[in-house]
């Protein structure tokens, strides 16, 4: 069986910095042709980052994607890169009319190529178009319609892009009738919590529907508030696995594949969902037997690595798209209102991990119902931490306005909120500092924040996390600490104290909230699920909570709508997700 070496490049692309992704490209092909790679991957639409969104309709952005991917050929040709092919993500154009889709020729692809001897030997389109969650690939992209097959070493490869496996039908037993050896799949699909394990089986039972070995290759980095987890993964044809990269880490997995021979005369044609097969010879086995270099070099396995458990993977996201957001966009450092709860100080905890302490600045700012207690344990988070701390009291400005103005009841509570927001916000004018909102997806879910206070921020770091999930990170996070022989970063009175937003004496949460865990498991269904009351309730959850419940999420919806973006951890974070319209009278009745 001819052995082929695979090299599947894991890395972090940013949307519109074509250069620079290219430059990417260049740095990990030579780094894949150093380890002796016969075949070189890299995700979905690597060139452009993904997504791209309405850039995709935009026809000078799609020309430089076009025109990037044609110098990168050459580029890769100059310098001695020619002979070993590279498989690519990038933003193309139809060359004919879809009028099945009422699109005219030129309307944009999500593509990937093969680069091999200076040119783009092979190209196509992905078949399988999702339309779901935060997907809208239909508003942009019209579908390919053949199997790509790139000979390399003797071996027939099929190729497919991200929703091809995820789909049924289409590319994956169209590779079976194609007599494929081995199926490649870039990507770039989003991560959500649990979907390691969703993957890990996707790619096993699609490596047995095409009836042989499957690589699915996978983005990492952050985008706005999509994070991409990695996690590539190699099955043999049975599904079992071969090598796994590590999750939400750059890297190259290179490992060796004895794999099938082609035919000599292969299938031909049209195959399964209308697919065309477009096969290109790049090089046959009689050339792979003549490489002795290969055969006296050591089996390279690609290596194991073990997924996460739950609740690191989701630190770990947390981290990864907070640093994403704040570097992609230009920003050195964040800024923090630290008010001793729970929320700042795991979203400090995640800033400090993404971007070093010495770039986190953190800001009490105590009005005079501020406990004394919380006072503490936000230095105590500064001091064990090691960020940037200052107090700075809103009580002389609080004054001023209700000097002005006699406020009572929760518009005095909301000032102190507002006078809070404008004191972060002046400070990020001041100094250039990212604010950070602190706000969880409980919060949010209910509408229990402020507009222009506590809702304050360019990114809201938590903004997908419920309550109990909060508490479990910090708890996680500290242990993870602990069991490195470091200090713990959160505080345990932050951990263990009733959440309160101290507008006002003795102040908690549940005041206005049902309990945290009983809050989250209601929002779960309607939010995540979309249960209706009646079947809320016939899950167990007394009725009239439940009503009142929904009811506050229903009428949350125009703040939620100016809440800033933040990391997306759950299958439906507010947003993209879950797009309900502000004026709306439909309620649920329990």
């Amino acid at each position: 069986m001819p052995r082929l070496r695979l090299a599947l490049n894991q890395i972090d692309s940013t949307v519109g910095d074509i250069d620079g992704n290219a430059e990417s490209v260049l740095r990990w092909t030579r780094h894949a042709a150093g380890q002796g790679a016969h075949l070189v991957a890299f995700p979905e639409m690597t060139l452009t980052g993904y997504p791209v969104e309405d850039l995709a309709l935009r026809w000078s952005f799609v020309e430089a994607s076009r025109s990037a991917l044609r110098s990168l050929a050459v580029r890769l040709a100059d310098e001695g890169l020619g002979g070993v092919p590279v498989v690519v993500g990038y933003l193309d154009r139809s060359a004919t009319a879809q009028p099945r889709y009422g699109q005219p020729a030129g309307a944009p692809q999500n593509a990937a190529a093969v680069l091999h001897g200076g040119e783009v030997v092979l190209s196509f389109a992905k078949h399988h178009l999702p339309n779901y969650g935060v997907f809208d690939e239909f508003r942009y992209f019209v579908p390919g319609d053949t199997l790509p097959v790139v000979r390399v070493r003797g071996v027939d490869v099929a190729l497919a892009i991200c929703e091809d496996l995820w789909q049924d039908g289409g590319r994956v037993p169209a590779a079976r009738s194609a007599r494929a050896g081995l199926l490649l799949s870039v990507n770039a699909s989003p991560y959500e919590r649990d979907k390691d394990d969703t993957r890990l089986a996707l790619v096993g039972k699609r490596a047995q529907e095409a009836g042989c070995t499957t690589a699915y290759l996978a983005m990492t980095g952050g985008q706005d508030e999509l994070v991409f987890d990695g996690d590539s993964i190699v099955v043999d044809r049975d599904g079992t696995v071969l090598a796994r990269a590590p999750q939400f880490a750059e890297g190259c997995l290179v490992l060796d594949l004895d794999l099938p021979a082609a035919e000599p005369e292969p299938p031909t044609g049209v195959v399964d969902d209308g697919l065309r097969i477009d096969r290109v010879v790049l090089s046959e086995a009689e050339e792979a037997a003549a490489d002795t270099v290969l055969a006296a070099e050591p089996w390279l396995s690609g290596g194991h690595a073990e997924p996460l458990d739950d609740d690191e993977e989701v630190y770990s996201a947390l981290v990864v798209g907070l640093r994403a957001y704040v570097a992609k966009n230009g920003f050195r450092s964040v800024l923090i209102g630290l008010s001793g709860g729970i929320d700042s100080a795991l979203v400090a905890s995640i800033a400090c991990d993404a971007l070093g302490a010495r770039h986190v600045y953190g800001v009490s700012m105590p009005s005079k119902y501020s406990s004394g207690h919380s006072r503490d344990d936000a230095a105590e988070l500064a001091r064990r931490t090691g960020l940037h701390y200052r107090t700075v009291s809103i009580e002389p400005m609080f004054d001023a306005y209700t000097g002005a103005l006699e406020l009572t009841g929760l518009a005095e509570e909301n000032l102190q909120s507002r006078l809070r927001g404008t004191l972060l916000m002046a400070l990020s004018n001041q100094e250039g500092h990212l604010v950070l909102a602190p706000g969880n997806k409980s919060e949010l879910a209910v509408g229990y924040s402020t507009l222009y206070g506590d809702s304050v921020g360019a990114y809201g770091p938590i903004k997908d996390v419920y309550k109990t999930s909060v508490f479990r990170l910090a708890e996680w996070r500290n242990r993870a600490a602990a069991a490195r022989g470091q200090t713990p970063p959160i505080p345990e009175n932050s951990i263990t104290k009733p959440p309160s937003a101290e507008l006002r004496p003795g102040q908690v949460d549940t005041d206005s909230l049902p309990d945290y865990p009983v809050l989250d498991a209601i929002l779960a269904l309607y939010v995540d699920g979309d249960r209706g009351a009646d079947e809320i309730v016939a899950a167990g959850y007394d009725r009239e909570l439940v009503t009142r419940t929904l009811r506050m999420v229903d009428t949350a919806e125009y703040k939620r709508r100016q809440y800033p973006p933040g990391t997306k951890i759950s299958s439906k974070g507010f947003g993209k997700d879950r797009r309900l319209p502000v004026t709306n009278r439909w309620r649920e009745r329990g």
